[in-house]
């Protein structure tokens, strides 16, 4: 009764005012920093900065006008932006323990506390060193992952001179190479590079690693509750994962029937016997439901990357055709023509070393790190970091720092060599991460470029299609990737 009297005391065009002025109000008491936060754009009522784009080029802009630790919202989630070599490692070393892996809501959706990435805590920990664990050791007692590459350059190189020196785009080649790699070690087995179905499945991954860095994720992550039942490419995502995840449970599905506790033989079989180990540690939650987004990370993850830094090797190679035979020269003088390469070759050849290694910084494949949260009260380069916040390094800004590199927007492989020509390495040179949480699959991944770069510039010759020349440009999603290119591929 009051309250339908008070509601007739207004009209409803009052009320709206009274109402928006309300929110407003709520929203000017809840955006309210502690004195001492980093500066940032002013955001808007209820929505944040959504409209700033989230991409590695609009933050390095940001940080220009803010300095290397500004801050963001996303409707009302308050974002760290740490920027440049310094500020970075302060934030993922020196204070990495004030930090923990953040879980979006579209994520959280998606893995429901499973898998690698997007856990943390004790379960993480075991996890994630059993799976550093089982790639570094790998074939102690069978063929190595050193031969498993091997057969896969092989068939590389076997698909590209199919090409006859003639143009292709060499994407679909390297993405279903490396795939067979990262696949071989986790279901044991490889696929044709003619098999449509992988090849789907493939598109399907790599969609939704672009998606990812899309502006839906973001407005996904500012608003699940209403993102939820809107239409948009973000349910693209959680459908592909959820399609990749299916077909990674069928293998496991089809390891339970010759499993051998004594003899794994791969990732699946080393995990179902982890499982029986830790039957008591229920904590560590190792079960055939983690299994299964565990390998999700370690396939999505150990495919999206490589292909693309492959991608950017011989695009680099076609642009820098004096550096590509620099590198040929060196293959001839260490390895020949007669035997694949081996990573015992590494050490005898710096400049190519050098080139693999600048092809990764230049390249920047992950240009933002994944998102951390602080679990305290943190201070960071001066500033007050409440706990809750989500802090994101750029990776792209301690790559490109002009403290740290002679010549930062240049591709030059000398930023890797001493004035005698031997390789030497840089502390800024950080593309896997840094800290607790860098990327478990560094060592595979260093062992795949060197291998299957080394082995087609052993065999072929790039060059750009007659009177093309192919653009440096990138795509911007989640990773940084080359625009769609073609290249001649003639034999040596």
């Amino acid at each position: 009764m009051i309250l339908h009297s008070l509601y007739e005391l207004f009209t409803f065009k009052e009320w709206m005012i009274f109402t928006v002025a309300l929110l407003f109000f709520i929203w000017i008491i809840g955006r309210k920093n502690s004195p001492n936060f980093p500066p940032g754009p002013l955001p808007l009522p209820l929505l944040g900065n959504v409209f700033t784009g989230g991409d590695y080029e609009t933050m390095n802009k940001l940080a220009e006008q803010y300095g290397n630790i500004f801050s963001l919202r996303r409707g009302s989630t308050k974002i760290v932006y740490v920027s440049g070599y310094k500020m970075v490692k302060e934030a993922l070393v020196s204070q990495g323990e004030s930090f923990a892996r953040f879980v979006s809501p579209l994520f959280d959706d998606i893995y429901k506390g499973r898998g690698l990435s997007f856990t943390n805590g004790y379960s993480w920990k075991k996890h994630q060193q059993f799976s550093v664990s089982y790639i570094k050791s790998f074939g102690e007692s069978q063929e190595t992952l050193h031969d498993k590459i091997q057969h896969e350059c092989y068939f590389l190189c076997e698909a590209f001179k199919e090409e006859q020196g003639c143009p292709f785009d060499p994407l679909t080649k390297i993405n279903n190479a490396v795939a067979n790699v990262i696949g071989t070690l986790v279901y044991g087995h490889r696929y044709e590079y003619d098999d449509f179905q992988f090849q789907k499945l493939l598109r399907m991954s790599a969609e939704s690693v672009h998606l990812t860095g899309s502006v839906w994720n973001e407005l996904y992550d500012a608003f699940p509750s209403i993102m939820k039942i809107l239409p948009g490419p973000h349910h693209t995502i959680i459908a592909n994962y959820r399609r990749l995840a299916a077909f990674l449970g069928e293998k496991t599905e089809k390891h339970k029937q010759d499993w051998d506790p004594n003899e794994p033989r791969d990732y699946i079989h080393s995990y179902l016997t982890e499982i029986e180990k830790r039957s008591n540690d229920k904590e560590a939650r190792f079960n055939t439901g983690n299994l299964e987004w565990c390998m999700v990370d370690l396939f999505e993850g150990g495919t999206e990357t490589t292909t693309n830094t492959l991608r950017w090797a011989l695009l680099y190679m076609i642009n820098y055709p004096l550096i590509q035979e620099k590198v040929q020269e060196e293959i001839e003088s260490v390895i020949g023509q007669t035997r694949f390469p081996t990573m015992a070759d590494k050490a005898s050849m710096p400049y190519t070393n050098a080139v693999l290694h600048e092809v990764q910084r230049k390249g920047d494949i992950v240009p933002l790190n994944m998102a951390r949260v602080a679990t305290k009260d943190t201070t960071l380069g001066g500033y007050l970091i409440q706990k809750g916040t989500i802090v994101i390094a750029n990776l792209s800004s301690v790559l490109h720092d002009q403290t740290e590199w002679e010549t930062p927007d240049t591709f030059n492989p000398e930023h890797f060599l001493d004035s005698e020509g031997h390789f030497r390495r840089r502390d800024a040179f950080i593309p896997f991460s840094t800290g607790k949480r860098m990327c478990p699959g560094e060592y595979l991944a260093r062992v795949e470029l060197f291998l299957l770069f080394t082995c087609l510039l052993q065999k072929f010759t790039f060059q750009p299609p007659p009177g093309e020349e192919p653009s440096l440009e990138s795509q911007l999603g989640f990773t940084k990737v080359p625009m769609p290119y073609k290249l001649c591929a003639s034999l040596r």
